[in-house]
């Protein structure tokens, strides 16, 4: 953790922490050569020594440096200041897209067209410059007060032109908004983030996601196998073209999505033309699911050849009937031929391993050395007649003693002549593998890792975060039940933890609320609302003043929110002086006047 005026590179001074994640914290700075504010990124202490971690972090730099866009966070400067691993960046002064949904519900059509315009302007910047974002969500889009936009966190972003990455990161990511292609393992392109980017513009106007499930791996099936629920089902007022849109960016196959991210700037700006208004609904070129395409076509191709076996001979002219009988002539010969290389080689297999079976010495039968030791494992093989090979290789075994015999080459019961070389494979004992920190890693990229390559049995829980200021992704790792270094093997248990994000009631006095932002966050998560009103002169009407639920408390559908309204007061009329006194007055005034 660093500390409040610590200086990094003897140039940035921390003012304050304004966020903490998986991999780095990040801090408000101060460039002190350039006398402006900063955000400084700052890989966490523990992970500073894993290379893993350190080349992750340090890509995220040399990812978004190449980018100069107004809807990009820029980068300042990367560095290492004895041992601190650091980026330094343009600090931006608003809050997260996902902070603004969860306290707006939805946004409106117009603020939704015009940041998805935004988002795909800087996207499709980023791809001419061969980078692909792979992590796109709301949590890495950043909104100023003036609306607009900025990308964040390239930290998991590839190069088109790197193959290295292809296959060791394909899956990565938020799975909420994970394309099918990475969620399979394979590869991915910049179609990838445009899939990514329509499931932010259907969250923007529904305010939910279109998938959901009790865990990541639930959740990446239905975005292989379900299509997307449809936007106008749940709010008709939305044209179709918008919905179009989305259809085609979200669609399975990436043969059917937009070409690329400027292709769909450019319909989102002629979105709400009257042109566009009634449009009919787009429909997909190619077949969603490829393996059903194939599929059909094989069908398809049988069913013309069963066809054509069973149809009528038609009369042909002579030329036709000439060229027919040649292509006959001509399959013939290849038969033929194909004949005589399957007869050689059956000569040559019984050339090289029956006659030499019949012609040399009898058959043995290879002895059984399991779990004896080497050296009596050779004396045995060498009385029964074979020779032993030199060298001794080793296999893991969970059942054999270490440095013991696991098994020979050929394997014991074998019939083979005698002289025949014979490999002893001796025990290495158990196949263990150290454990990693996968804390701040993908836990459905973790699990389909540790399940495959080390046939691990992994389970993914939720754990409850102690921080709750915190901001998480949903399927992060942030706690694993064995620690870093144990010695694992096939079937032993791991638990990956993510956490139990669970939405609580926001500062409304602090942060500004409206009326209408409690309606909206009251109507997004089913509460009651009850409201007062309170005369007072210290706020502007209309503004939240008070809330009968407290920061921080976990909200549960159907319970009553009550807010307090300010209201300024009603202004009290002036009291007239009586009728009967102003009269007794005028007579007083005009007996002084006569007597004068």
């Amino acid at each position: 953790m660093i500390a409040k005026g610590q200086k990094i590179n003897d140039r940035y001074e921390v003012i304050r922490s304004i966020g903490e994640g998986g991999m780095a914290n990040v801090y408000l700075g101060y460039d002190t050569i350039l006398d402006r504010n900063v955000a400084i990124k700052v890989l966490r202490g523990d992970l500073a020594n894993d290379e893993k971690f350190v080349r992750r972090f340090q890509r995220e730099a040399l990812s978004a440096s190449s980018l100069a866009h107004p809807n990009i966070v820029e980068m300042y400067d990367v560095g290492e200041d004895d041992g601190t691993y650091y980026i330094v960046m343009e600090y931006v002064d608003g809050k997260t897209l996902k902070q603004l949904l969860k306290k707006r519900g939805t946004l409106t059509l117009s603020e939704a067209i015009d940041i998805m315009s935004q988002l795909t302007d800087g996207m499709a910047h980023a791809h001419d410059s061969y980078i692909i974002h792979r992590d796109l969500k709301p949590q890495n889009i950043m909104i100023k007060d003036d609306g607009q936009i900025k990308i964040t966190d390239f930290g998991i972003a590839m190069a088109l032109n790197s193959t290295q990455l292809t296959q060791t990161n394909s899956v990565m990511g938020s799975v909420h908004y994970l394309p099918p292609e990475q969620a399979s393992g394979k590869g991915c392109t910049i179609k990838s983030d445009i899939y990514s980017m329509g499931i932010i513009f259907y969250e923007l106007l529904t305010g939910s996601l279109p998938f959901r499930g009790d865990n990541a791996v639930e959740i990446a099936l239905k975005h292989m196998r379900e299509p997307l629920p449809s936007l106008r089902d749940e709010n008709p007022a939305i044209p179709q073209s918008v919905e179009n849109i989305i259809r085609r960016a979200t669609a399975k196959n990436p043969k059917n999505r937009y070409e690329t991210a400027r292709s769909m700037h450019e319909d989102l700006l002629t979105a709400l033309d009257d042109s566009r208004i009634d449009e009919p609904v787009y429909e997909y070129k190619y077949p969603e699911m490829e393996e059903k395409k194939v599929k059909k076509e094989k069908e398809e191709k049988v069913a013309e050849e069963v066809a054509a076996s069973v149809e009528e001979k038609k009369e042909e002219d002579p030329q036709e009937e000439e060229e027919r009988m040649e292509e006959r002539k001509n399959r013939i010969v290849v038969i033929v031929l194909a004949c005589i290389f399957v007869l050689i080689a059956i000569a040559l297999a019984v050339l090289f391993f029956v006659l030499p079976e019949v012609s040399n010495g009898k058959a043995v039968t290879v002895p059984d050395c399991t779990n004896m030791k080497v050296s009596s494992c050779e004396k045995r093989l060498q009385e029964a007649g074979f020779e032993v090979n030199s060298t001794i290789e080793t296999a893991p075994s969970s059942l054999i003693d270490k440095n013991r015999v696991v098994k020979t080459e050929p394997e014991k019961g074998r019939s083979i002549k005698q002289g025949t070389v014979v490999t002893i494979y001796k025990s290495s004992g158990e196949d263990t593998f150290p454990l990693e920190n996968y804390i701040g890693e993908n836990a459905i990229k973790i699990k389909t890792l540790l399940e495959t390559k080390y046939e691990l049995v992994v389970t993914i829980e939720k754990k409850e975060m102690e921080d709750t200021t915190k901001e998480y992704d949903e399927d992060e790792i942030v706690a694993q039940s064995l620690e870093v270094g144990t010695k694992v093997k096939k079937g032993d248990t791991l638990i990956l933890y993510t956490p139990n994000i669970v939405d609580t009631f926001p500062d409304m006095v602090e942060e500004g609320w409206s009326l209408a932002d409690v309606e909206a966050f009251c109507n997004k998560y089913g509460i009651q609302l009850a409201k007062e009103e309170q005369e007072t002169t210290a706020y502007a009407e209309g503004t939240i003043i008070g809330q009968s639920r407290t920061k921080g408390t976990p909200i549960v559908k159907g319970t009553t929110l009550k807010v307090t309204i300010a209201k300024k007061p009603v202004a009290k009329p002036v009291e007239e002086t009586p009728k009967e006194n102003n009269e007794t007055d005028k007579e007083k005034d005009k007996d002084t006047t006569e007597k004068e």
